[in-house]
């Protein structure tokens, strides 16, 4: 009895997530791809030695279009992080919002 109480609250945690999902509008497919989309762009940047990971955000919408934000020591560094994120396969658009520090 304890372990099917224990094994239908695991079960439900792990599900909210997905209904918050759900409630967004946009199906959990969509919000899986974009999430993919997201990590590829921040594994490119973390290889990259000109592109800092840590501080350039990155999201993804449900098009594909990806808006980077944060924080570049130079325009260098904005525009090859700009360049690495079009690269992406499911990129369609960058919007980017990068600061660059004086």
């Amino acid at each position: 009895m304890k372990n099917t109480i224990k094994s239908l609250l695991l079960v439900s945690a792990l599900a909210l997530p997905m209904a918050g999902f759900a409630a967004d509008g946009d199906s959990l497919g969509t919000k899986v791809e974009d999430s993919v989309i997201t990590t590829k762009v921040k594994a490119a940047f973390a290889k990259d030695k000109v592109v800092s990971a840590t501080d350039i955000s990155v999201e993804t919408d449900s098009n594909g279009l990806v808006q980077l934000s944060g924080n570049a020591k130079s325009k260098a560094e904005a525009q090859k992080a700009e360049k690495i994120a079009k690269s992406v396969k499911g990129v369609t658009a960058v919007k980017n919002e990068i600061v660059v520090a004086n």
